[in-house]
């Protein structure tokens, strides 16, 4: 089998892994872009801890999942955002302007959408997690 994006896998590994009331699961292969997906979702509590695994091929990454997230979802295509259409793109993907988050990735680094306004910058959208 042919993985032809990474991050949406293991988004959808995160999202059917919550679906089924697990306690953990494992994202093959890893990358410093999941990584940094997972660390943005971590600071805002949708996930617990994780670790990076390194098996002598690609890695993974184990995920401690604490049930706190309801839709997570990759943004396909990855929509190259201005500072100024962000909100759109929230309220296209978010169900309430208080609920969940937009990741983008912006020349300072994998950031939400809230942080990006303030830093005034774009990007490009990688997922949505509420």
């Amino acid at each position: 089998m042919v993985m032809v994006d990474p991050l949406s896998n293991a988004i959808a590994i995160i999202d059917n892994a919550e679906r089924r009331r697990k306690k953990e699961c494992i994202i093959a292969p890893a990358s410093k872009l999941i990584g940094e997906v997972l660390r943005v979702m971590q600071k805002h509590g949708y996930i617990g801890e994780f670790e990076y695994i390194d098996d002598g091929y690609n890695g993974k990454f184990r995920v401690q999942l604490l049930g706190r997230i309801n839709k997570c979802k990759a943004i396909r295509p990855r929509f190259s955002v201005r500072n100024n259409e962000i909100l759109d793109f929230a309220r296209r993907y978010l169900p309430s302007r208080d609920l969940g988050i937009l990741i983008l990735t912006t020349p300072k680094g994998v950031m939400t959408h809230r942080e990006a306004l303030a830093s005034g910058i774009g990007g490009k959208l990688l997922a949505f997690v509420y």
